[in-house]
C-alpha cells in the first residue's frame, strides 16, 4: 500500500484509502497532493472505516467520487455536512437542497456500501471517538455532537463501536498485514490478545471472513499496520515453511458459535503430519453423524494453518474442501509429512 501510494498508482483506487494523520483527511492512493511521510499515514479498506477513525474526504482527489468524477450535487452536500457534522440532515433537508433522497441513498449505497445518513453518522461518531480519546468529557462530547442526552449518545456509540463512551480507549483494533509465503500471500490480523485472522489473500470468502470477525471481536476497527504478534507470526511461518517448525506458539482469538469453537479446538489437536476425516472429527467432539456441520465449521475457520483445517480429508483419504485451493492443501500436507518424518528421525 505504501508503494502504491508513493507511486500514485491509480490501479489501487477504491481498494484502500490513505488516511493522513497530520491533516485528518483521507485520499485515494493516486492523489496528486504532496505525499505524506509513511509514518504519518494509516490505511483503511473502506470509506466507513476512514470516517469512524475521524478523517474527512480530500477535496483534491475526491475519494467519494465515482470513477474520479463527482455528480454535480455531491460537493454541496458534503460541504453541508462538514459545516456542522453533528447536525442531523433529514430527507426534508435534502429536498430543500433540491436533492432526491432516494437518488442520494442509491448513490451512497452503490459506491460506499452505506446510505448517506449512515455515512453522516459514521463521520460524526468518528469525530466523537477522536474527542473522547483526547480526554474530553463524555457528556460534553454528546452535546457537541448533537445528542440531547448522554443515554442517547451512549447507545449510539455502543452500537457503532461495541463499547461505551467511557471505554473509548478500549475499542479493539484489529491490526492487519500481508505475509508472503511460498504458496502465496496471507492476510494476517491480530489484536493485543492474539492472532484473529490468517487467510489467503486470494480467497473469495476473505471479505466475508473479515465482516464476521468485526461482529465477533469486541470492537470494529480494522486497521493495517504493525504489531509484535504479527512480527512473531511472520517469523514462525517462515520456520514452518522452511521445515523447522511443526507447532505454533502464538495466542489465538477465534470467537465463534459454541459448536464452531468445539470443532476448531479439535482441529488444533490433530498432530502435524496426520489427517482426520470429517467423520472422525465429528466423533472426536461427541457429535457422530454431524459430518456436514463439521465441514461448515471447518470452512468458517478464520485462522488458517494455526487452526489446521487443511488436515481434514474425506474418509477415503481424498482431498476436498479447502478455501485456499486444493493445490495448497496438497502442498501443506506434503510439507508436514516431510517435517514429521524428520522429527521422528
Amino acid at each position: 500500500m505504501q508503494r502504491a501510494m508513493l507511486a500514485r498508482d491509480a490501479a489501487y483506487d477504491g481498494l484502500f484509502y490513505v488516511c493522513v494523520r497530520t491533516t485528518r483527511i483521507f485520499c485515494r492512493p493516486s492523489c496528486a497532493a504532496r505525499k505524506p511521510r509513511p509514518d504519518n499515514v494509516a490505511f483503511h479498506a473502506c470509506v466507513r472505516d476512514c470516517l469512524l477513525a475521524g478523517f474527512r474526504p480530500c477535496k483534491r482527489c475526491r475519494p467519494l467520487a465515482a470513477n474520479g468524477a463527482d455528480p454535480p450535487w455531491i460537493d454541496a452536500l458534503l460541504e453541508r455536512v462538514e459545516q456542522d457534522p453533528s447536525r442531523r440532515l433529514t430527507d426534508a433537508d435534502l429536498r430543500e437542497m433540491r436533492l432526491d433522497p432516494h437518488r442520494v441513498r442509491r448513490y451512497f449505497l452503490r459506491h460506499f456500501d452505506m446510505t448517506f445518513h449512515a455515512w453522516r453518522r459514521a463521520r460524526k461518531m468518528g469525530l466523537a471517538l477522536e474527542a473522547l480519546r483526547g480526554g474530553a468529557d463524555p457528556l460534553r462530547v454528546a452535546l457537541d455532537h448533537g445528542y440531547e442526552s448522554s443515554s442517547g449518545f451512549r447507545s449510539a456509540f455502543e452500537q457503532t463501536f461495541g463499547v461505551t463512551p467511557g471505554r473509548a480507549e478500549r475499542v479493539t483494533r484489529v491490526t492487519t498485514t500481508t505475509i508472503e509465503t511460498p504458496i502465496g500471500p496471507l492476510v494476517a490480523g491480530a489484536t493485543d490478545a492474539g492472532i484473529c485472522l490468517l487467510e489467503f489473500a486470494d480467497r473469495r470468502a476473505l471479505r466475508r471472513q473479515i465482516a464476521t470477525l468485526k461482529r465477533r471481536v469486541h470492537g470494529r476497527a480494522v486497521v493495517p499496520g504493525a504489531h509484535p504478534l504479527l512480527d512473531q507470526l511472520r517469523g514462525e511461518l517462515g520456520e514452518y515453511f522452511d521445515g523447522r517448525r511443526s507447532d505454533f506458539t502464538l495466542p489465538l482469538v477465534a470467537p465463534g458459535t459454541p459448536f464452531q469453537e468445539q470443532v476448531w479446538k479439535a482441529l488444533g489437536r490433530i498432530p502435524c503430519g496426520e489427517t482426520r476425516s470429517y467423520e472422525q472429527l465429528a466423533r472426536a467432539i461427541g457429535r457422530p453423524g454431524a459430518q456436514r456441520a463439521v465441514g461448515r465449521a471447518n470452512g468458517d475457520n478464520r485462522v488458517a494453518l494455526l487452526i489446521p483445517c487443511h488436515r481434514v480429508v474425506r474418509s477415503d483419504g481424498a482431498l476436498c474442501g479447502y478455501g485456499g485451493g486444493l493445490w495448497r492443501k496438497k502442498r501443506l500436507l506434503e510439507l508436514e509429512a516431510q517435517l514429521a518424518g524428520r522429527l521422528r528421525e
